[in-house]
């Protein structure tokens, strides 16, 4: 008898030692559930450092159908709901209070019923608008059956939220209402600095005009790479990202393919312009501020020879470099639209610039800020010249009407 109530007091103590350990499993589970939920719906940083497309009406377009494991991106919810329904506690668009919100019908009665259309991309059309204050707008309608359009909506409202650089294209406000997406931005009127390189309906950009914008973009990139808190990386620098205003400064836009720059460099998909990818990234799957370097040594390079990469312009570039003394090669592949009217010593030493900055090793490549410092001194030596004349001018009449 004893032995039998031995035998269930054992048998009971068992069942309660299995049923408290099952117990402890189920609630370690459900913890680790949760935190995963929350880190998912709740950081702020994997919505604004989205990888989205590959576009440009220059470029061949890289497709991109997944996601690299260590890609931060948003989870497979619908992410036009977040700014559509209100009912996402995260909502984007209350971590950016100041950025102005336009209803549907504001932005319909400013495009004259969408029908203003200035430009087409894989984003969707963009439309020239005139808003209720008589400023005149450029409303980018993006697709919303498209996810890499919702992505990209979020990420531009996030980045250029906080971003503000006389060489950056300023978002005025977004519109998330009827079931569109819809991204308000300054109106530049120039256009892009692709139509001026390559349209037959613009007369060639001059060479003075060519330094100058190279300048402006150099200034955003670095504004981008050290200004910018945290740094950010552009990952998609050509001439059809690079708008004109009025009186012909430019600024970078297009910002869909834009990250953070982050210390623990993390492998992601390759995304970007053919052409323009710096052959490093293209390799490590690693992005970091010399891939912008690398892109804009490219672009600097589109601006001497009037030459896209798709037409072959790698290839003068390395005839070009092949003078050892670096004072005649950068003369052959000029952009014969100039006609010859350019400044040679400018020319070689941006030239230098632009080859250090494509090197196929990020290590050697200058950071933007000395591309920045290069640039300016050729402006600055230029202004300078033009001082000297103006000073001398008077002085030579003078001497001539003596005689």
């Amino acid at each position: 008898m004893k032995e039998a109530s031995r035998e269930l007091i054992m048998g009971m103590l068992m069942g309660v030692l299995i049923s408290l350990m099952l117990a402890l499993v189920a609630f370690i589970c459900i913890k680790c559930r949760c935190r995963y939920l929350l880190l998912l719906e709740d950081n702020p940083r994997r919505a604004s450092t989205i990888p989205i497309r590959t576009n440009g009406v220059d470029a061949v377009i890289l497709s991109d159908s997944t996601v690299g494991q260590e890609s931060p991106v948003v989870p497979h919810a619908n992410c036009t709901s977040v700014w559509l329904d209100g009912t996402c506690k995260k909502n984007p668009a209350s971590l950016l209070p100041g950025i102005p919100k336009y209803t549907y019908r504001d932005l319909q009665k400013a495009t004259c019923e969408f029908t203003s259309v200035i430009g087409q991309g894989a984003f969707g059309p963009v439309f020239k608008a005139t808003v209720s204050t008589g400023e005149t707008v450029a409303v980018k309608v993006l697709d919303t059956n498209s996810k890499q359009g919702e992505q990209e909506f979020q990420t531009e409202v996030l980045l250029l939220g906080r971003l503000h650089h006389r060489n950056l294209v300023n978002l005025l406000g977004y519109c998330a209402d009827k079931g569109q997406l819809m991204l308000v931005y300054m109106y530049m009127t120039n256009g892009s600095l692709a139509s001026h390189l390559y349209c037959e309906e613009h007369d060639p950009l001059n060479w003075t005009l060519r330094v100058d914008i190279a300048l402006d973009v150099a200034r955003g990139l670095e504004y981008l790479h050290y200004g910018a808190v945290p740094p950010v990386v552009h990952r998609d620098i050509k001439p059809s990202n690079v708008l004109l205003d009025q009186s012909m400064r430019a600024r970078v836009a297009d910002f869909g393919l834009s990250r953070e720059a982050i210390v623990n460099h993390q492998k992601s998909n390759v995304k970007g312009t053919f052409g323009y990818l710096d052959p490093e990234y293209i390799s490590s799957k690693i992005f970091t501020k010399k891939s912008d370097v690398y892109s804009f040594g490219v672009l600097l390079l589109e601006m001497i020879a009037g030459r896209s990469p798709q037409q072959g312009l790698m290839d003068y570039v390395e005839l070009a470099a092949m003078d050892v003394e670096g004072t005649a090669g950068w003369d052959e592949i000029v952009d014969p639209r100039l006609s010859g009217a350019y400044n040679a010593e400018e020319l070689h030493n941006i030239g230098a610039v632009a080859h250090k900055c494509i090197n196929p090793d990020s290590g050697p490549r200058p950071s933007m800020s000395f591309v920045v410092q290069a640039l300016s001194q050729v402006v600055k030596a230029r202004d300078g010249t033009r001082h000297r004349e103006k000073t001398l001018l008077p002085v030579a009449t003078a001497g001539e009407e003596a005689n």
